[in-house]
């Protein structure tokens, strides 16, 4: 019989039962507030002795066995010994030469703990420890100084007899689990009590066999705390109280678990806010947390993504955004920290992006309120969907909402608002202004228009009937020697036809309507080819998609640089998808880019940029 071949996808039965035994804990809801906190290893080689469940250290990383087959019953018994461990505040400033004792006390008295509190079971090896009487830890450890550490006692360590399971490592802290560099000290004793209280609730909620969640009436009873700080909002805080009641809050914990949300995210599309009740926030940090994402869905973070790096935008917008929170006041910082950096301040989101991409290395390492690597931004689906359908009803709505909500609050004086948010605010109501007016505008700055002189050197047909009175004829003076400009085009295979044709229309309508008659046009894709001066209209027909693969420009510039019959201070317009390499102007010559929109170039342009909208 030929054996059956095990699922890539397949869990293990170790780790079915390990997460089983998580599950028996979430059922009861006492160390919900407490495990967002702690970072749970069980990776091969780590510190848990091969003989051993798992240990505990002191900066809050526990290290558990990999591969251990047990009960589940078992593995909430051994996760709860671990975590009560914080609860009881037992990591505090002990004597080097005291910490065996220590732990050993402590174990005694978890394991006594625990055993009246009924919770999952003890694995077999806990059978052989000796429970003492119900005494403190300072009482156990004073007998354990003075008589020695019983052998019974040292059954009760989940690293095993040999072991100890608590692992003092000083102050240093886990960069994968801190979202700060210098977080704020965990209150371990208060997140356990507030878990105890959750407890309370879940228990008195099954014994009773109702829902809690409505009064006897039938209205809903605002119990959760996302829901309150959600109508805070509505009744207190008039700028996001649009948003805050057309959002439904998402607090069910496995289900964030297992989308990956840490502490809090959004949905713009859904209308949804997802907020982890096992990160332990306070009432406070609830509204400064959705108060974030609330943010990123009425500034448009999503739709002013434009092609850059979606992480490292999100990052750029949280900096932004925090700023501002902090400065208004609006709750309190999460414990935990958050990406805060008194250097960028009042720098819009597409400056610090700019900024940050130079070095992506640290900034990646940077975790956002979802995660790290992630962004607390959830975009679903196609991206296109933002330009029909709902997507326009939503972003109507949105824009309308933050603007009457700005409204509102500054007519009743409910507060200061940072002025970099109103004017953010403001620009939203503001229609963009569309690429081909943009374009425009630069060649008027390019290439003023040109005035009309009065000379008398021809006769006005006017003075045929007088010709005794001299009169001026307007005349336009004669064209400069500089009055004309390049064209750098992308003609690789990844350029679209239908980009091309709308640039080079705009372009040669332009060109004719500000008297520039004949334009220096370079192709390039894997080399350059230059075709010398034309004039703008047979531009389009002399373009060949070459299709040779990848895009270098740079030489193209060089080339140009160095011909005679180009002006010094010729401008020159590059069109791109986007995908070429960083290019370089060494004499300060004036250029600009068009490329579509969505796209972004590989660096930060001098130039401006001109992004064509449509099917491009």
């Amino acid at each position: 019989m030929t054996k059956k071949k095990k699922s890539r996808h397949e869990i293990d039965p170790a780790t079915q039962a390990y997460f089983d035994g998580w599950a028996i804990l979430h059922e009861i809801g006492l160390f919900d507030s407490m495990q967002y906190y702690l970072n749970f290893v069980r990776q091969k080689n780590n510190q848990c002795p091969p003989g051993g469940w798992a240990l505990a250290k002191q900066n809050g990383v526990i290290h558990i066995h990999p591969t251990k087959r047990a009960d589940p019953k078992e593995w909430a018994y051994v996760l709860a010994h671990c975590m009560l461990h914080y609860a009881f505040d037992h990591f505090r400033v002990v004597p080097t030469h005291q910490q065996q004792a220590w732990n050993a006390a402590c174990d005694c008295f978890i394991t006594h703990y625990l055993d009246k509190l009924k919770l999952g079971r003890a694995p077999i090896e806990f059978t052989n420890a000796h429970v003492l009487p119900d005494s403190s830890e300072a009482v156990l450890l004073n007998r354990f100084l003075a008589d020695g550490i019983p052998e019974e006692v040292k059954f009760c360590s989940t690293s095993g007899p040999q072991g100890s399971d608590m692992v003092w490592d000083g102050v240093k802290l886990d960069d994968d689990f801190f979202y700060t560099k210098n977080p704020k000290p965990v209150n371990w004793p208060r997140l356990f009590a507030q878990g105890v209280g959750n407890a309370a609730h879940i228990a008195i909620a099954k014994a009773a066999e109702v829902d809690i969640s409505v009064d006897y009436r039938g209205r809903p009873i605002y119990d959760s705390p996302g829901e309150r700080a959600r109508h805070w909002f509505i009744n207190s805080f008039p700028l996001l109280g649009a948003l805050a009641a057309s959002f439904k809050v998402i607090e069910k914990q496995q289900l964030l678990t297992r989308m990956g949300i840490h502490i809090a995210a959004v949905n713009p599309s859904l209308q949804e806010i997802y907020i982890n009740p096992a990160a332990g926030l306070t009432e406070q940090e609830y509204r400064f947390v959705m108060a974030h994402e609330f943010l990123h869905v009425g500034l448009r973070h999503d739709a002013r993504q434009q092609g850059r790096d979606p992480y490292l935008w999100n990052v750029a917008c949280d900096f932004v955004i925090n700023d501002w929170l902090i400065e208004m006041g609006v709750g309190a910082v999460p414990r935990l920290g958050l990406l805060y950096d008194p250097d960028l301040k009042g720098m819009s989101a597409e400056e610090i992006y700019d900024r940050i991409v130079n070095d992506m290395r640290t900034y990646r390492k940077l975790r956002t309120l979802r995660g790290k690597g992630i962004g607390d931004i959830i975009l679903d689906g196609n991206p296109s969907w933002w330009k029909t359908g709902n997507g326009i009803t939503l972003d109507d709505f949105y824009r309308r909402a933050l603007q009457q909500g700005l409204t509102y609050h500054q007519d009743q004086g409910r507060g200061f608002l940072p002025a970099g948010l109103i004017e953010e605010i403001q620009a939203l109501t503001q229609p963009p202004i569309p690429w081909d007016v943009e374009l425009a505008q630069w060649f008027d700055t390019m290439f003023p228009p040109i005035e009309k002189q009065r000379t008398y050197a021809r006769p006005s047909r006017r003075q045929s009937s007088t010709p005794n009175i001299p009169r001026p004829s307007w005349v336009a003076p004669p064209l400069a020697d500089g009055r004309t400009f390049a064209v750098i085009l992308d003609t690789s295979g990844s350029m679209s036809r239908k980009l091309l044709a709308r640039a080079l229309g705009a372009i040669a309508s332009y060109s004719l309507s500000r008297d520039v008659y004949q334009t220096r046009v370079i192709f390039c894709d894997a080399t350059y080819y230059d075709q010398g001066y034309m004039s703008p209209e047979d531009i389009a027909s002399r373009v060949q998609i070459k299709g040779r693969g990848g895009t270098i420009l740079q030489p193209a510039i060089n080339y140009l640089n160095a011909q005679d019959d180009f002006p010094p201070k010729g401008p020159v317009l590059i069109i791109t998808d986007g995908y070429c390499d960083q290019l370089r102007f060494p004499n300060g010559r004036e250029h600009a880019y068009l490329i579509p929109q969505g796209n972004r170039l590989p660096f930060k342009s001098v130039g401006p940029v001109f992004y064509v909208a449509g099917d491009t």
